[in-house]
Parts: structure tokens; C-alpha cells; sequence
């Protein structure tokens, strides 16, 4: 059974970019999300096994929607993507429950390694 992953970024061409580097390694997309209101009810929906999510989206922020994934799911599985320069909000989405973080623009390697620590 592959994992099942919940895509979330503001930015359709970098939802596509991960979904490409996971549906070749063997990852389920399950579902996309472009803000983190919608992360959050994608995530009570889809019941996802890992979730990457964006830092700086629209309507609700990554580390809002991660907060609130926490409350619903304490075991929930979210890696952060950020932009270079971020490093202030990446140390409080690892405060607030991330399990690690990558950095744009991705390199497959360090996605999928992420992602299989996370699951591990």
C-alpha cells in the first residue's frame, strides 16, 4: 500500500512539481489544497498519511493550518516548504508540530528524503 499524501501550496506549478516527484517514487496524491483553510478540511476528508505544506499561502498561513491539523490529528505527519530566508518561520513550524521542512526550489533527493524519514 503506498502512502497516501496531501499536497498543499498556493502555487499550482509547485503542487505539480511535488506530485511529479512523488508519483514517480511510488507516493498516492490524494488530494491538492492552495490555502490552509482548505488543508485543513482536505485533511479531515482524506485522512492523508503525510501532508507537505507551504508556509506563506493566502486566507490561512502553513503554520496556522498546521496548528489547527494538530488539533484534530496530534499525530499528524506535515513537512513545511519554504522559500530560502525563511529560517525564523521554519523553526516555529517545527515548533508547532512540523516533522521537518524542505526548501525551494526542490530537489527530489532532499523531498523524498524528508518524506521517508517522516514516514519511518
Amino acid at each position: 500500500m503506498s502512502n497516501k499524501v496531501l499536497i498543499v501550496d498556493d502555487a499550482a506549478f509547485m503542487r505539480m512539481m511535488i506530485k511529479e516527484i512523488l508519483s514517480k517514487n511510488g507516493f498516492s496524491v490524494v488530494g491538492e489544497a492552495s490555502d490552509g483553510a482548505q488543508a485543513v478540511e482536505k485533511y479531515k476528508e482524506l485522512g492523508p498519511d503525510l501532508v507537505t505544506m507551504d508556509i506563506t499561502m493566502p486566507e490561512m498561513d502553513g503554520i496556522s493550518a498546521l496548528k489547527e491539523i494538530k488539533k484534530i490529528d496530534p499525530n499528524a505527519r506535515v513537512i513545511m516548504c519554504s522559500a530560502m530566508g525563511q529560517q525564523a518561520m521554519v523553526i516555529d513550524a517545527i515548533q508547532a508540530g512540523a516533522k521537518d521542512f524542505i526548501v525551494k526550489p526542490f530537489q527530489a533527493d532532499r523531498v523524498l528524503e524528508a518524506i521517508k524519514k517522516t514516514l519511518s
